[in-house]
């Protein structure tokens, strides 16, 4: 009498697989156990928005990238320079710059160094600056007026640059001299140190900020 092919103790589709061992569905998952890594990476995934969201408050603005050479023996061994500003477009703004071999990287550390040099500038009504200002660095001379709603940003490059990461929607800017990134950056951020407001003026001179501002508006309705 011919045996049959499952042998005994085996129903219809149990047979062995290639090498005597159980055979497994598609994808070598056995059974029911193989849904844990799909767990694990749904977890995974929904860490991520939630770094992005933290990263997305700061506005990073790439100003300039620059290849660069070091001499060393044998060669020069080549380099690339980035120039970075990041800012939170709500009056915190600041720059920094990287090397590395890769341009990545080199924005990665400019980022870094950003971030930890950052400024608070006070802003009028959110919008624009609550004075004229003018500085330097080196060669490069920067001069920035406060404008009325609707006027935009009127600025090139670099100082445009930082204008949007710092939130600014209306201003008026204009570099004399040296049209050097790093210089103009530097010489717009010396100028914004002598940023402020009336309500530190009020503070400093130990008067109200209604007291500061009551001869400006004073002027007007005579004028008028």
């Amino acid at each position: 009498m011919a045996r049959t092919q499952g042998g005994p103790g085996r129903g219809p589709g149990q047979g062995r697989g290639p090498g005597g061992g159980p055979s497994r569905g598609p994808g070598g998952q056995r059974g029911e156990g193989g849904g844990g890594g799909d767990r694990r990476r749904r977890g995974d995934g929904d860490r991520q928005p939630r770094e992005r969201n933290e990263e997305s408050e700061f506005a990073e603005k790439l100003v300039s990238i620059n290849r660069v050479a070091k001499v060393v023996k044998g060669g020069r061994r080549f380099g690339f320079a980035a120039l970075v500003v990041v800012g939170d477009r709500k009056g915190r703004v600041g720059y920094g710059s990287g090397k590395a071999r890769e341009v990545p990287e080199a924005i990665r550390k400019a980022t870094e160094q950003a971030r930890r040099g950052l400024v608070r500038v006070p802003l009028r009504e959110g919008r624009t600056f609550h004075h004229d200002m003018a500085d330097s660095y080196g060669a490069g001379k920067v001069v920035i007026r406060s404008a009325k709603a609707g006027t935009g940003i009127i600025a090139g490059g670099p100082m445009r640059a930082i204008f949007e990461a710092l939130g600014v929607q209306d201003v008026v800017a204009k570099s004399v001299g040296s049209s050097n990134p790093h210089n103009m950056i530097k010489a717009t951020f010396a100028a914004l140190t002598h940023a402020t407001s009336p309500r530190a003026v009020a503070a400093r001179r130990g008067k109200k900020v209604n007291e500061v501002l009551g001869r400006r508006e004073t002027e007007a309705t005579e004028t008028a």
